[in-house]
């Protein structure tokens, strides 16, 4: 009797760790679909409304380590001149497809393409929540990957001194992942700019620095309306406090200037890795 009761205790404890094994399996398995139908997603999207957005600078631009774009045949372009009009950028919509985008998800304002990275994605900020797209995909579907996005301490005509855009370093690569690549000294001197589209404008950002950073919220913690405030995020720009970082000496800032900021979480540890760049180039693109 006291023999079968052991067996009964046995029998059950198997079933509570077999259940308990296979939803764990079950749950790793659904975010692993979660997370392939959300860069599908993406894929999808970036295909669909910035299909010429990728194609024009893969085609016809190249930077070599001073910053400078050359053409194909090698000769220096001049940088005054660089930042044309896509060229295959349809004449009434642009290079982007905001109507088009629009209709997917309102909360899309803008459209960011950093060469030679996965990074080339739609920017969306929420109205509601700051941190909703944190975890939740251009269509508003939970989604561990989330978005790249904005919060409300930012305006959405990137007329603020300093803007930050947030996105996952995602282990396959996706959403921010890729500003790792920027602790490459090689890589960071040959890539030397950001894009971001709004619906009739094209801004062109010029990376100052790639560094860690520590988890403080920036657009929390500093006034950036302060002109010594600013000065001083200016003087970190260019000088990070971080053992790991790279600089572009000849980049010229001052409190005039409009930057940009690309924030994604450390491949360890507690902290932020930060991308920075100041703008260059704001020119209209319809």
């Amino acid at each position: 009797m006291r023999r079968n009761s052991k067996n009964r205790i046995l029998l059950g404890i198997i079933i509570v760790f077999a259940l308990i094994f296979t939803g764990a399996v079950g749950y790793l398995i659904y975010g692993m679909i979660i997370k392939w139908n959300s860069e599908n997603n993406y894929n999808n999207i970036a295909s669909s409304y910035a299909a010429h957005v990728d194609e024009y600078y893969t085609e016809n631009e190249t930077a070599d380590y001073t910053g400078h774009l050359t053409s194909p045949n090698g000769t220096t372009v001049p940088e005054q001149v660089e930042h044309t009009v896509d060229q295959h950028a349809d004449d009434n919509n642009g290079p982007v497809s905001f109507e088009e985008l629009r209709k997917q998800n309102k909360d899309i304002y803008a459209w960011i393409y950093v060469p030679g990275t996965n990074i080339n994605y739609p920017v969306l900020q929420s109205s509601e929540d700051d941190n909703f797209y944190l975890h939740h995909d251009v269509y508003k579907n939970y989604s561990f990957p989330g978005s790249i996005y904005t919060q409300a301490y930012n305006s959405k005509d990137w007329s603020d001194r300093v803007t930050v855009l947030y996105g996952h370093n995602m282990a396959s690569g996706a959403m921010f992942a890729h500003l790792h690549r920027f602790s490459n000294k090689s890589f960071f001197d040959s890539h030397p700019y950001i894009y971001v589209y709004t619906e009739d404008r094209r801004l062109t950002y010029k990376i100052v620095s790639s560094h860690s950073y520590d988890d403080l919220h920036i657009l929390n913690a500093f006034d950036f309306t302060n002109d010594d405030v600013f000065q001083a995020w200016i003087e970190q720009a260019k000088n990070p406090h971080s053992l790991y970082c790279n600089v572009r000496k000849d980049v010229d800032i001052n409190l005039d200037s409009k930057m940009i900021v690309l924030s994604t979480c450390l491949n360890s540890g507690s902290g932020r890795y930060l991308v920075e760049g100041v703008l260059i180039s704001n020119e209209q693109t319809k």
